[in-house]
């Protein structure tokens, strides 16, 4: 194994840590932001504070493809010429530079729809190309039309989590602007509750993912 190949594979296997570790200390966050002992202030910090770490796997989301599509292409798992590499990751970073606009800029409306679209694409892609593979329509090892899949339910529900939290958003900035309320801080709990059965089964399907680059079944 060629050092660039080594160092291509080390990318690919940091992105499970940092996509689970960001995830867990987002979700551990949380906990802070539902405590209403604590002041607003500190209450807000926590929620800026999460918002941050929620990049991590932000941003490992979208390089989970061009890294494993590289290594897929390099070890001749995949029969594409070396040229499709570049084409991947140019398209990956520009995505991955308008997901940080949007979290830089604060969710500005435009950048955001044009990220939300984007992710259907990929999407519907990953589903195409993942179900093809099953079904032989298109030449790839099982492992890896089981890993599109799971990268592509891994977008699908990170989609959910942001439509259910939709609501969260009216309850914060009335915490901010009037200060806690028990109606405030029922809307933010509840919110936090019905994301955290998500965010749990996106875990799984990370670790699924996980499995199958190491078993890497034919």
């Amino acid at each position: 194994m060629t050092l660039a190949v080594s160092l291509l594979t080390l990318l690919h296997l940091l992105i499970p840590i940092y996509w689970l570790g960001g995830d867990l200390g987002a979700f551990y966050g949380a906990t802070f932001l539902t405590d209403s002992s604590r002041p607003v202030g500190e209450r807000m910090m926590s929620l800026k504070i999460l918002n941050n770490i929620d990049m991590a796997p932000r941003t490992t989301l979208i390089l989970a493809f061009p890294t494993g599509f590289s290594l897929a292409v390099v070890k001749g798992w995949v029969p594409l010429s070396h040229g499709w590499l570049g084409l991947v990751w140019v398209a990956a970073l520009a995505w991955l530079a308008l997901a940080w606009v949007v979290h830089l800029k604060h969710g500005a409306t435009g950048y955001k729809r044009i990220d939300i679209v984007i992710r259907y694409i990929v999407l519907a892609g990953l589903l195409a190309a993942g179900i093809g593979g099953l079904a032989g329509a298109i030449t790839l090892p099982l492992f890896i039309a089981g890993k599109m899949l799971a990268l592509a339910a891994c977008i699908a529900l990170g989609l959910l989590v942001r439509v259910q939290l939709v609501p969260l958003f009216p309850a914060i900035i009335a915490m901010k602007n009037n200060g806690a309320t028990p109606q405030t801080d029922a809307a933010i709990v509840g919110v936090l509750s019905k994301t955290r059965p998500t965010v749990m089964v996106l875990w799984v399907v990370v670790l699924a993912a996980c499995l199958l680059g190491i078993a890497t079944p034919v």
